[in-house]
Order: C-alpha cells, then structure tokens, then sequence
C-alpha cells in the first residue's frame, strides 16, 4: 500500500444551518480555507464508513470522468456544537468533534432527474446520455442504492452533471463487524436497477464496459483508499491497522472489478 495521502484538511469556523432533505442530516458550514461545505458528520447514520464510502465512490467517479465536488477533511470543535441553539444539531455536532466529511457546496446549482436534457445558467445542455450511462455504471460497480426518482443525487452546475451523495455504495463493510468478509461475494452480487432515476439509459451500459473498466485497476484503488483518513478507518478481525482496512477495500474492489454478474444488461 502507498503512504496514505489524505484529504486536504480545514477547520470547521462556523455552522450555517442544517440540510433537513437528508435523514443524516448533513449541514452548510463554513471552513477556515475560506470554504463553504456540505458537512457529513462521523456521528450520523452509520458513522464514519459512510464517510469513507463517500471518499472512494467519489475517487472512482473522478477517474471515470465523471463530476463530483471536490472534498476536504474538516475538523469540528467541541466550541462550534456548543452554541447550537437547535438540540438535534447540537446532539449531531456533539458526537461528531473531530474529523469529518466535508463536500464542496456548489452555488446555484439545481436537481437532474434524468428527463429530458436541461440547459444550465450558460446555456450549455446537459442529459444526452454518455454520461448518464457512465452514472449507472459507477452506481452499478459499487452497489449504489441511492440515485432513485424520489433521491436522484444528482446536479446540474457549470454545465455538466455532478454526482452527489455516494454513502449507500459498497454496503459490504458494514459487514465486517465481525470480521473482513469474502470479496467474491461482492464481486458476484447482482446489482438492481429497477428504482435507478437513469434507468432509461441502461441499454448504453454494456458499449461503455470495457472503456470504463479500462480505468481501473489495483493500484488505482490503492490511490483513491490512500485519501481516507485514518482516523475513518475502524480496525475489524482480520484487519487491525489503517492500511489493513485499506487492503480490504482494495480486495473488494478489485474482485468486483474481475466480474461481470453486476453489470446491467451485460452479465455472462
């Protein structure tokens, strides 16, 4: 495994308000980079390998040419959630001192459902369909169940569409409470895209597979696992250390990557 490189780092200086879409309830902070982020709290929902599921789906989509917000490690202060004058946010930021996820907010930017094309504020259009296949292909690599009609996590900003909100991808670490489990479980899991908002666009996955899988490989995983902080990656049986927990992941990646039964339309 490379020396981790992780996320570049800023401090949390003040808490706009919350996002209330979202059942973790993710919020607008803003950062002494003088940055504004969506915030992911480690204290949310199932704790930091949400966080870290964020990192890599977010890693892959940059390498599959895909859009995505760039994003930071931001450290909050036990300061900033005491003078939250909501009690849940201040339940949320209290048990999420430390290090969190922070995702670059993108002004103006507005919702892609996957109709028709839409032009965005430049006048540039947007929904022709390359890229909505490369989204149900990375959705359909790491098991995404979260880009559904009702929750499309996508945007259209600066003429492109941006994918958002990756934690529901690689569900299989939430398995390893006791234990790292078997990759290849994963690598045969078919994937369902009956709910997926770009679902039309299925018939466009199996012509872009081998391009798509061209991008990948062990050592590509190992550059985007290198981003994730330690501090996110909570040693289980079999993987003790932080570059142990990356290997897993490493491991799963790769062994899905060497399979075809989750692809849509594509399986052999």
């Amino acid at each position: 495994m490379p020396d981790p490189a992780p996320l570049p780092h800023a401090r949390v200086t003040r808490y706009v308000t919350p996002l209330r879409e979202g059942g973790s309830l993710p919020g607008i902070v803003e950062a002494d980079d003088l940055g504004t982020y969506v915030i992911k709290f480690r204290g949310a929902g199932q704790g930091v390998r949400v966080l870290v599921a964020e990192v890599i789906v977010s890693g892959l989509a940059r390498r599959l040419g895909l859009a995505t917000p760039r994003l930071v490690e931001l450290d909050l202060s036990a300061e900033i959630a005491r003078y939250e004058a909501d009690e849940e946010v201040q339940d949320l930021l209290q048990a999420s001192v430390g290090s969190n996820l922070g995702i670059d907010f993108l002004p103006g930017s507005f919702g892609y459902d996957g109709g028709d094309p839409v032009a965005s504020e430049d006048g540039a259009s947007v929904g022709h369909g390359d890229v909505e296949a490369r989204i149900l292909w990375l959705d359909a690599f790491t098991a995404n169940v979260d880009r559904s009609w009702r929750n499309p996590n996508l945007l259209v900003w600066h003429g492109a569409i941006w994918v958002i909100d990756h934690g529901a991808s690689l569900y299989f670490h939430h398995a390893w409470g006791g234990g790292v489990t078997d990759p290849a479980r994963f690598a045969a899991q078919p994937w369902n895209s009956d709910d997926h908002v770009l679902r039309r666009f299925l018939d466009r996955v199996p012509d872009i597979d081998a391009e798509l899988r061209g991008l990948l490989d062990a050592e590509t995983f190992a550059d985007i696992l290198a981003e994730v902080p330690d501090a996110w990656l909570e040693s289980v049986p079999g993987a003790e250390s932080p570059d142990a927990v990356r290997a897993a992941y490493v491991a799963f990646l790769t062994a899905r990557l060497g399979s075809r039964a989750w692809l849509p339309g594509g399986a052999v």
